[in-house]
């Protein structure tokens, strides 16, 4: 599908658009402060073991630690520990436990999968591998590995030609796709340039204290560069002529096939603009995404998943009942496939499809829907419909999803999306009040609170108002505060 990216760029923020057919796939934003991580080598620290959750906590300098499980241990540490007997037989070599490999001050290099993501500290692996334009190197392994987006019939050949030009030096490779049609020679500059990288990053563990960077992955305009565009790219247009020229200096080094498709955009409007992606942002910030029948989504984030709720809204259709859910179901599926692109959502997402009766329109939704995540270059697994009639899925998280790059929980809800009513805050002054009175013995209760808590004291709750301070003794006070959120107040002891 052709595709044009358009980049935004200044200097606390670069954002990148992927537009097909006019509407706006993929959104990447990256700020100067708050760079992603995925990628970085690290050389950490253990700062803790857990027998218990067969994991360890890495010092690697940030804020919190990272977290390395033993599953990610077994290609470096495990491998060399494993049971020679069992391999011997056959068997799976069974790692040994965490508490056998690694010990509290070991300095060891990890590089990280996941960013830290809310409260939790990056994901990390012992496995390093290492991105170039054609191949992923794999240092710590011998396997020699093709895409699997790849025609099969085409794997083992392009295998054994990896396999005679990746030598003996050591290490193991796996072909990217954009390395399908790659001659000897460029997969040979790529293998050299990988070696040379990972050279700089043994020498730097043997140099560097613990919780040093030993390796940092490419900005985001060159991961674009390399890993979003490819044959169907027509254009890559960035606003400012200095990024321009850096960005035509890596493809022409890297990647020369798209050298002459990189175009310094000049522009009156701002590059954005162009197919309103400003507007786009906004509405990926929102829960409802409306559908051009007349339907719509609403998409909630919480911690452990995303959910997508499907409703037919305005949408009555032409025929009958059926037809109408089946049609806004199928025009969902090719929406929410886009959305999770948009918004990059990422781990466990349910989508709770319009109940259909039909079996065959059932498995048309999720044919249509699995066809529109193909198109996505990150991992998806489609689990199909439950027993209640949910849609199950995964898809593979790496970074924060979009809103949780761009927004904040609100200062008023703290995040619930909802805010106690000013009856319900009322109430809560009351019993406060109460509560304070059998404590203290002021002279005299003052209220500080929002003016809709406040008028509602003077109004409908002034009975109640004037009950409570019969009762405890002492006169009650009301001051209206325009600046403070609605479920916020203070009691004043005079």
């Amino acid at each position: 599908m052709p595709q044009d990216i358009l980049i935004n760029w200044s200097p606390q923020e670069t954002r990148v658009a992927v537009v097909e057919y006019g509407a706006v796939q993929e959104l990447h934003v990256e700020r100067s402060l708050e760079r992603g991580l995925v990628g970085n080598v690290y050389l950490g620290k253990v700062v803790r073991v857990l027998p218990g959750m067969q994991s360890a906590f890495i010092d690697i300098g940030l804020e919190r630690a990272g977290f390395l499980h033993v599953a990610d241990l077994m290609s470096s540490i495990a491998s060399r520990h494993a049971d020679a007997e069992s391999t011997a037989k056959g068997e799976v070599p069974v790692p040994p436990p965490i508490e056998r490999q690694v010990y509290e001050g070991q300095a060891i290099m990890v590089q990280v999968l996941k960013d830290p993501i809310g409260t939790k500290g990056a994901r990390l692996t012992a496995q390093v591998s290492i991105a170039g334009r054609l191949l992923v190197f794999l240092p710590q392994d011998k396997h020699i590995g093709v895409s699997q987006k790849i025609p099969a019939k085409q794997r083992d050949e392009l295998r054994q030609r990896l396999q005679s030009l990746a030598g003996e030096p050591g290490g193991g490779f796996i072909l990217r796709t954009n390395g399908e049609d790659a001659s000897d020679a460029e997969l040979a500059e790529d293998i050299a340039y990988l070696r040379k990288t990972w050279m700089r990053i043994k020498d730097g563990s043997l140099r560097k204290p613990p919780a040093s960077l030993l390796h940092q992955d490419l900005n985001l305009l060159q991961r674009v560069l390399r890993d979003v565009a490819g044959e169907s790219t027509q254009s890559i247009r960035v606003d400012s002529r200095e990024q321009c020229g850096k960005l035509q200096v890596f493809a022409a080094e890297f990647m020369p096939g798209m050298h002459g498709k990189i175009q310094h955009y000049t522009g009156e409007r701002p590059i954005f603009d162009l197919f309103g992606i400003d507007e786009e942002i906004a509405k990926a910030l929102g829960r409802r995404v409306e559908l051009k029948s007349g339907g719509y989504l609403i998409i909630d984030q919480t911690e452990a998943l995303t959910t997508v709720d499907v409703n037919t809204g305005g949408f009555v259709g032409a025929r009958n009942f059926d037809e109408t859910i089946f049609k806004t179901n199928l025009e969902a599926a090719q929406a929410i496939a886009r959305q999770l692109r948009l918004r990059n959502l990422g781990g466990i997402v349910i989508v709770d499809f319009i109940d259909m009766l039909r079996d065959n329109h059932r498995d048309a939704v999720l044919a249509e829907f699995k066809k529109q995540l193909a198109r996505d270059r990150i991992k998806t697994t489609v689990n199909g419909f439950s027993a209640l009639g949910l849609l199950e899925m995964t898809r593979k998280r790496t970074r924060e999803s979009l809103s949780h790059q761009l927004c904040e929980p609100c200062s008023a809800c703290a995040g619930k999306g909802v805010v106690k009513t000013p009856r319900s805050v009322s109430y809560d002054i009351l019993r406060e009040i109460l509560r304070e009175a059998r404590q203290f013995n002021p002279r005299e209760f003052r209220v500080v609170a929002s003016p809709q808590v406040i008028e509602l004291f003077l109004d409908e709750e002034s009975q109640h108002l004037a009950g409570l301070s019969d009762f405890i003794g002492k006169p009650i006070s009301l001051q209206a505060e325009a600046a403070m959120a609605q479920e916020a107040y203070d009691i004043v002891l005079l």
